[in-house]
C-alpha cells in the first residue's frame, strides 16, 4: 500500500480518537487523482477517518512562484476558510514529521457523483450548480471583506507571467508532444502575441482569494445536499472568472452553455447581495469566456503533462472536452480570431467546419 504501512495509518487514527489501534480496523486506499498525496480510509468501530499521506518534501503540483511557504498550504488555506465559515473537512490531528494528516471524513459522493442522485437529472443539475455557484459569491464576497495577509492566498497571484507560462504548457503539451506540430514562424509569432495578449488581459483584472480548482471533483455533497469544499492548498490571488470557469467549465462534466451563462449570471446577482460589488453582466461575460481559452487551453495541455510525464493517461479522456470548451469560447471572443484559425488547423477539437 504506496510507501505507508496500514499499521501506520491504524497507528495515528488511534492517536486521533484517543483509542488503542487496532489491527482489525479496515485501510482503504482512495483514489488519488494526479496528486503527490495519497489518501487512505481508516474504519473504526464507531467512525472513520480519512488520512492524508504527503511525501517528505512534497509541494504544489501547480506552477507558482515566490519562496517555499514556512507553513504547509492545506493547514494555512483550511485556517483562513474556517474563519470566513466555509464547510471545510476538519483537521483531526497532523504530525508533520510523519507526513500524516488525519481528516474529518466527509463520504465519497463528490459534487460530480451527487449529479447522478435525487430525482429529475435537469432539475438536479439546476439546484446543485445554483448551490455551488452561490457557495462561491458568498465566499468571493466575504473573503473580500476580511483579508488576511497570513493567508498563503494573499502572498501569491495569477499574474502575467503565471498565465502566459500555462498557455506555454499548452502549446508544449498539447500542441507539439500530442499533434506533433511545430508551428511555421508565422503562425508561432501570431498565437504568441495573442497569447500575450490573453494573459495581459487577463492579469488586468481585479484580484482577489481564488480555490484555483472548484470544480466537480473538489467538492463534496454531505447529507441535506450541504456542500464542502476541499483541495484549497493552492489557492491565490485571481479574478472573479476564475472558480467559475473551473466549475462551469468543468473537464469532467460537461454543461451546455445556456446553463453556464445563466449560472453567471446567477453568481453576480448573489454576489451583489452578499455585499459585493454590482458588475456589468455582458462584460463579465466577455471576460469569462476569454478566461475559458486560456484555463481550458492550460487543462488540456495538462492532462498531456499528467500522461507522458507521470505516466498516468486517466485524464487523456477529458483532453476533447476541454478543447471544445476552448472552441465555443473562441467562438465568443472574435478577436482571436487568427489564434482560433491556426490551432483549428492543428487540433482537430478546436477546427472550424469549411466555408
Amino acid at each position: 500500500m504506496s510507501d505507508v504501512s496500514p499499521e501506520l495509518l491504524r497507528r495515528h487514527a488511534a492517536l486521533a480518537a484517543g483509542l488503542v489501534a487496532d489491527p482489525s480496523w479496515p485501510v482503504i486506499r482512495l483514489k488519488q487523482d494526479a496528486s503527490n498525496r495519497s489518501y487512505f480510509r481508516v474504519a473504526l468501530p464507531d467512525r472513520s477517518f480519512v488520512l492524508m499521506a504527503m511525501p517528505a518534501g512534497a509541494g504544489s503540483e501547480e506552477a507558482t512562484k515566490g519562496e517555499a511557504p514556512s507553513e504547509l498550504p492545506f493547514v494555512n488555506v483550511h485556517r483562513y476558510l474556517g474563519r470566513l465559515g466555509v464547510r471545510v473537512p476538519a483537521i483531526h490531528r497532523y504530525e508533520p514529521e510523519a507526513g500524516i494528516m488525519v481528516l474529518e471524513d466527509l463520504g465519497d459522493v463528490t459534487f460530480e457523483a451527487g449529479l447522478a442522485q435525487g430525482g429529475d437529472p435537469a432539475s438536479r443539475r439546476e439546484a446543485l450548480y445554483g448551490q455551488a455557484v452561490d457557495l462561491l459569491a458568498s465566499l468571493r464576497a466575504r473573503a473580500d471583506r476580511n483579508p488576511d495577509p497570513a493567508c498563503l492566498a494573499s502572498t501569491r497571484a495569477f499574474d502575467f507571467d503565471l498565465y502566459r507560462w500555462e498557455l506555454d504548457h499548452f502549446l508544449e503539451w498539447g500542441l507539439a508532444e500530442l499533434h506533433g506540430v511545430a508551428l511555421d514562424p508565422a503562425s508561432k509569432s501570431i498565437v504568441e502575441r495573442h497569447a500575450d495578449t490573453i494573459a495581459h488581459a487577463l492579469a488586468a483584472l481585479p484580484r482577489g482569494f481564488t480555490h484555483r480548482d472548484y470544480q466537480s471533483r473538489n467538492l463534496m455533497v454531505l447529507p441535506g445536499d450541504e456542500l464542502a469544499v476541499i483541495d484549497f492548498q493552492d489557492a491565490l490571488q485571481g479574478p472573479r472568472q476564475y472558480d467559475l470557469v473551473a466549475l462551469l467549465r468543468d473537464s469532467y462534466v460537461e454543461l451546455p452553455i445556456e446553463l453556464v451563462e445563466r449560472m453567471v449570471r446567477r453568481y453576480l446577482v448573489r454576489l451583489a447581495e452578499e455585499g459585493g460589488p454590482v458588475l456589468e453582466p455582458e462584460a463579465f461575460l466577455a471576460d469569462f469566456h476569454l478566461l475559458t481559452v486560456q484555463r481550458k487551453l492550460k487543462d488540456a495541455g495538462r492532462f498531456v503533462f499528467i500522461d507522458r510525464v507521470k505516466k498516468n493517461p486517466s485524464f487523456l479522456p477529458y483532453v476533447a472536452p476541454s478543447l471544445r470548451y476552448v472552441k465555443e469560447a473562441l467562438a465568443r471572443r472574435p478577436e482571436l480570431a487568427e489564434l482560433d484559425e491556426i490551432l483549428g488547423r492543428h487540433v482537430p477539437e478546436l477546427a472550424r467546419p469549411a466555408a
